[in-house]
Formats: C-alpha cells, structure tokens, sequence
C-alpha cells in the first residue's frame, strides 16, 4: 500500500510540474541547405534537445496551468556549416496570445533574426546560466542565450499584454543577456553597431523609459482592444485605436523606432478584419494610423479599408 501511494504522489508530482512549465513551444530544424558532408541525424537530435531545453526549464516563479501555456514556434534555417562543428542560421520566433471569451490566438510577437550562429556536437547537453550567459565557449553558448533571449522576450510581452508594464522583469531578464552576451567575429546582433533591427535594439526600445508608452500600446491592443471585441467589439476597437494612438505619438516624437516595426509583424490582417465593417469615420481614422505607422503593408489596408 506503501509502495502504491509514493508512485501515485511521484506521478502526481510529476503532472504538477508539467504543468508549471510557462511555455508550449514547437521547434524546428530546416537544413536542407546544408551539404552532404555533414551527417542530417545531428540535427534530429538538436531539434529534440532544443524542445526539452525550451519546455522542461522553469522560467518564472509563477505556475501555469495546462491551458495557460503560451503557445510558440521556433524555427532555426541552418544556411551553412563551417568548421569545428559551427553553423549559420536564421531564427523565426513566433508566439501566440488567446483572446478572452474566445477561441481565438493573436499574433504576440512574429520575427526573424538573421543572426543566429553557434557551435553544436551532436548529444552535448543544453544549458543556460543567466547568471553567466557566455559560458565557457561563447560560440556553443551563442544557441542558447539567443533562445532564452527571446523566451524573456515573449514572456514580457505577454506579461505585458495583461497588466501594465507587468513584463518589466522579464525585459530586465533578456536585458541581462544583452550585457553578457556571448562575444565573438561572428556572433553578431548583441551590439548597437550589428545594424539597426537586432537584439540590441529591440531591448534597448523595450526598457528605455523615453519610450515607455510602447507598453501602454500592448496593453491597451490587448486586454482593452482585443479581449473587449467578442463582448463589445466598439468597445475592443476604441481600445485598439488607443493603442494606434500611443504608437503615433511614439513615432512622431521617434521616428524609425524598431519596436513601431516589431508591433505590427504578423498584425495586418488581423488589423484589417478589426476594422473593415467599422463606421466610415473610426475606418478613415485607422487607415490614416495604419498607412503611417506600418508601411509595409500600406496598400492592402488601402486596398481594404477604403
């Protein structure tokens, strides 16, 4: 009877710590750039690894229920293979938000970053230090603290779009790797001189204070905006245009911001069925914001919401 309660209580402890975890991530590999001379199986077993390392690490103190998780792709392109087993790749990162009372995701955050090169052997061990991010060889560490940058990235987001700056200490987090990134020739997107839309950047955006109404915005697109719209979608669209309104006044006083930029990747055609049956003047007023603050898509919001 012993025997029976301590695998009932170890099982039961193990279903609680599933639970806990904060993420439901998806990640996958694409290497068919990569020539024959390197064995595929490698990146089977990368794949695995980076799956365990995102889903089975704590990254809060809170716990989340099964259906709290938030739900994220990673997807690493490797481009080519150099020596000493290192690797050149692009991360797309994508995440998730539900919206209440619905069964409905909105894009949380969609981007891709060119900058992604590491050293992997097949079967080594994954980990992450924050309190030491480059660890001893800053070309293996590279993998790592690039996807528990953006793990903090999506936890302040979300944390974000549900209390008012309330993903400042998950935006502290990723702004610790930025400090201690892992250095070296070619590990490029931790520093200002990388170019213009990179890691640096987006943290530095996301945690100066001059421009601290960004928050304000994913607040207010999200649980003003967006969890009002299947009770009161007037009410969900003015929380909205509030939002659109925050980051017009941000672009005006700086223009050029990358996290203007960042807001809308993923966003437009979830903007477009917002307003597309809205009144003729809240649509002239959204299209007006939207022409100037997401130029790459001006012309399908022209196209429909004229």
């Amino acid at each position: 009877m012993r025997k029976i309660y301590l695998i009932l209580s170890v099982l039961l402890l193990s279903l609680q710590l599933s639970n806990a975890q904060e993420l439901q991530a998806k990640v996958s590999i694409a290497s068919n750039r990569v020539g024959s001379t390197v064995d595929k199986k490698v990146f089977n077993t990368l794949q695995t690894s980076l799956n365990n390392f995102l889903n089975n690490r704590k990254w809060t103190n809170d716990v989340y229920q099964q259906n709290e998780k938030i739900v994220c792709n990673f997807l690493v392109n490797i481009s080519s293979a150099g020596d000493n087993n290192t690797f050149s790749a692009s991360l797309t990162v994508q995440a998730a938000r539900p919206i209440y009372n619905s069964s409905y995701d909105s894009p949380l955050i969609n981007f891709i970053d060119d900058n992604l090169t590491f050293r992997y052997v097949e079967f080594q061990q994954l980990d992450f230090n924050e309190n030491r991010v480059a660890g001893n060889d800053a070309t293996a560490a590279n993998l790592t603290a690039v996807l528990a940058y953006y793990v903090y990235i999506i936890l302040g987001l979300d944390y974000d779009s549900y209390v008012l700056r309330g993903g400042d200490p998950y935006f502290q987090k990723a702004q610790n790797i930025v400090n201690n990134a892992p250095d070296g020739r070619d590990l490029a997107g931790w520093k200002a001189f990388d170019g213009q839309r990179n890691r640096y950047w987006l943290m530095e955006n996301l945690t100066n204070n001059r421009y601290s109404i960004v928050h304000d915005a994913f607040y207010s697109y999200y649980r003003t905006g967006m969890d009002k719209m299947y009770e009161d979608d007037v009410a969900g669209r003015k929380g909205i245009l509030a939002s659109l309104n925050y980051l017009s006044n941000l672009n005006t006083q700086n223009p050029n911001l990358m996290i203007t930029q960042f807001f809308f990747q993923g966003k437009s055609n979830e903007l477009i069925k917002i307003f597309k049956k809205s009144p003729a003047d809240e649509k002239a007023r959204a299209l007006d914001l939207l022409s100037q603050l997401d130029i790459t898509n001006v012309n399908n919001y022209k196209t429909e919401l004229k």
